[in-house]
């Protein structure tokens, strides 16, 4: 979206996450307190919550870094303030907003919702990913690959959810073709489809070439919007109609783990924030392997035959896709 603000034309981009269907952030705890790390300000119900979500918050922002660009990201010229409303109950989500102006980025801002368990886990490390990918490319991203890419630092029984989502928007006609998903630059009507298909392709394409490769090809296609010639470079695929048959092939045979050969090459798992293993649910211990895919074959969707559709879906004339609230 484009806003006017102080004169200057300035690109907006609101990065939101939907994690669970609660929608919508509550009014903050008028008790709020507060904990300052060297690039954020947490506001969360107790000074305990706030110093363990500014700690892990840090500690993603060091560790996904080097996974995904191979060294941390510089300080910040300002910290980002992070609003925290956190409740058992509560549907996990955040929302991560940012300004692009002339190849600059900043006023960040973040709000995040839900148990503390999902928003050290899931909410965290997907919203700073967000700020990863905007400090790196300074630029949007097609919304499949930055919400995709997001998705996949998740703690893996939120992926293992978007899955089960992605099955069922296949087999029921929902699914987006691939020539008008690359092309998105804005979140459409339908999007959880977006954020299942984006996790979907996101992980076949780091599983077989790592993070750094898939950040190179993120931006050999941003730069010359040819993301065939990206594919064909990064990946040997002929163009993004193949890339959809390959992908689509692969879901059919339940996700398979890419050969012995390329999965010995692949960076190992994010390490875990010590906040993260404090917060953990009693009895549970955070997932060794957060990059394990989860095995849901087509036989086990549907006891006939399914069919995999994807579809190219265009809004009517005149008719203004507006930003999602939820992610």
């Amino acid at each position: 979206m484009q806003e006017r603000c102080d004169g200057l034309n300035l690109r907006v981009i609101c990065l939101a996450t939907l994690l669970s269907i609660g929608i919508g952030f509550p009014g903050l705890d008028a008790h709020a307190a507060g904990h300052r790390t060297a690039n954020f300000i947490v506001d969360a119900p107790t000074d305990l919550l706030a110093r363990r979500i500014g700690d892990a918050a840090e500690q993603y922002r060091h560790d996904l870094a080097i996974e995904w660009l191979g060294q941390p990201l510089p300080r910040w010229s300002r910290p980002c303030p992070i609003k925290a409303q956190v409740a058992p109950q509560l549907g996990a989500g955040g929302a991560t907003s940012f300004v692009f102006d002339n190849g600059e980025v900043f006023g960040w801002t973040m709000t995040i919702q839900g148990s503390e368990e999902r928003i050290i886990d899931s909410v965290l490390p997907h919203e700073v990913t967000h700020t990863i990918f905007a400090s790196h490319f300074r630029r949007p991203l097609p919304r499949w690959a930055d919400e995709g890419a997001c998705t996949t630092v998740e703690h893996p029984v939120e992926r293992a959810r978007q899955h089960r989502l992605l099955i069922e928007f296949l087999t029921t006609g929902r699914g987006i073709a691939f020539p008008e998903m690359f092309a998105m630059r804005e979140y459409p009507a339908d999007v959880l489809p977006l954020y299942s298909q984006g996790y979907s392709l996101a992980r076949y394409l780091i599983e077989r070439g790592g993070r750094h490769k898939y950040v190179a090809f993120v931006g050999e296609g941003l730069a010359s919007d040819d993301w065939k010639a990206a594919l064909t470079r990064h990946y040997g695929v002929d163009g993004v109609a193949q890339m959809q048959q390959i992908w689509l092939d692969w879901v059919k045979q339940g996700c398979p783990a890419p050969p012995a050969s390329l999965a010995a090459a692949q960076p190992r798992p994010v390490a875990t924030p010590a906040a993260l293993a404090a917060s953990a649910p009693r009895g549970q211990s955070p997932d060794p392997t957060p990059d394990a895919p989860p095995r849901t074959r087509l036989a086990a969707v549907s006891g006939r035959r399914s069919i995999y559709a994807l579809q190219a879906r265009r809004p009517s004339a005149g008719t203004d896709q507006p930003e999602p609230e939820d992610r």
